[in-house]
């Protein structure tokens, strides 16, 4: 019997990781690659043209779509957006209507998703991805009899899990796989294609109670400007991916935000998204500073409360207190809904963005969440509200409770 050494080991795990991260990044090209194709489709950007009597079906102009993605704020200027769309078309996503130009042109000229017109290149890795993704929007959209859960395991809470058993059983009920070791296999692939992985990442995917969360959120609205940047595709999404305020600083590195008090006081607060800083933020992933105290370095800490006391849910629902009942539609843009929630039991509007979709709506810092799309979550703290909203439609409908001004 040969044993690889240590030193091979290390090798082979990090070739692993390397081979990972690439699936991950392929990943992340195709989603947003499909989302920015359906809103397309949906502004009518993607339509039928004609050229020199021809029809050229589902396609659309380059030189339209670099004003539509700047008039979305998309990209800063003609030259990132050209970036962006060159990206697309070397990862295959799209492709000119008659192939004679491998780059993007800033020009009328046809370009095509190859979705729409079946070229689409289906290896492997492409149909592990597009299977995972099927399973996904299968899962999410049967919440009452979902599978999905929070469970415990090792001592230690996790949302949205899925005992591997469970789903092996499901994958068969729903004619995915035709007998339990394919469907183990299927399992191992999302695995190693990084959509799923283990709870405490200790295990490859085995047909038990082990449990298991998809990695890979489907429904998390990207940034085209992600797929320019390396770092940003392969950080694990934190539970504020669908609240971040806007850039003000467009070269990355601390990114300002603006935060809004009802009392039109402005603040200006710095931040980082948690999980770019997992080494050596904790749990918060926040800096936050003064913009009167630029002397004073950033302190590292979770951005303290906007509110003046906590109040109970019971306190909220007396009647005849001092609380009115606000609801607020709110659609969600390329960015995120613009808005940041907080605490626990109720949870509470720590932050809202003063050009957001949230603010336009009416959101204002210091409201308590009472419900998102229905359903009741002044039980709920802000990982689990921020999780139903994340999962949920680009719509979100929010009723909020804020105090009376009397």
């Amino acid at each position: 019997m040969v044993f690889a050494s240590c030193k091979e080991m290390d090798g082979i795990g990090n070739t692993m990781q390397k081979k990972a991260a690439e699936l991950e990044r392929m990943a992340e090209v195709l989603v947003t690659g499909e989302q920015l194709r359906l809103r397309l489709h949906e502004g009518k950007v993607v339509k039928d043209r004609r050229h020199h009597l021809r029809t050229y079906p589902n396609c659309f102009v380059a030189k339209e779509l670099i004003d539509w993605l700047l008039e979305h704020k998309e990209a800063s200027d003609r030259d990132t957006a050209i970036k962006i769309m060159q990206k697309l078309l070397d990862q295959s996503i799209i492709h000119h209507v008659c192939d004679e130009h491998k780059e993007f042109k800033d020009m009328k000229l046809f370009y095509r998703f190859r979705k729409d017109d079946g070229t689409f290149p289906l290896d492997n890795e492409a149909k592990v991805f597009m299977r995972g993704q099927r399973i996904y929007e299968k899962l999410m959209m049967n919440t009452e009899t979902s599978i999905l859960a929070t469970r415990e395991e090792e001592g230690e809470t996790f949302e949205r899990t899925l005992v591997a058993s469970e789903l092996v059983d499901w994958l068969l009920a729903e004619g995915e796989m035709a007998t339990r070791e394919e469907a183990e296999h299927l399992g191992r692939r999302l695995l190693e294609h990084g959509i799923m992985q283990h709870v405490t990442n200790k295990h490859h995917f085995v047909d038990g109670g082990l449990l298991y969360q998809f990695r890979l959120n489907f429904r998390r609205r990207r940034r085209l400007m992600e797929l320019l940047n390396e770092r940003c595709r392969t950080i694990p999404e934190s539970h504020d991916s669908p609240f971040c305020l806007r850039k003000q600083n467009p070269d990355g590195g601390n990114t300002s935000f603006l935060s809004v008090s009802p009392t039109k006081e402005i603040k200006l607060i710095v931040g980082i998204r948690r999980s770019s800083m997992s080494s050596s933020c904790g749990s918060s992933g926040y800096y936050s500073s003064s913009p009167t105290l630029s002397s004073s370095p950033p302190v590292l800490c979770n951005p303290k409360s906007v509110l003046k006391r906590q109040v109970s849910p019971e306190e909220l629902q007396t009647p005849g207190g001092p609380y009115i009942k606000k609801t607020f539609t709110i659609v969600g843009d390329a960015v995120g809904w613009g808005f940041v929630v907080r605490g626990s039991k109720p949870c509470h509007i720590q932050a809202v963005d003063p050009s957001g979709p949230a603010a336009a709506a009416g959101m204002k810092v210091c409201q308590f969440v009472i419900s998102v799309n229905g359903l009741n979550v002044l039980s709920l703290d802000y990982r689990t509200v921020s999780n139903l909203i994340l999962t949920g439609p680009r719509t979100v409908v929010m009723e909020v409770m804020e105090e009376a001004d009397y």
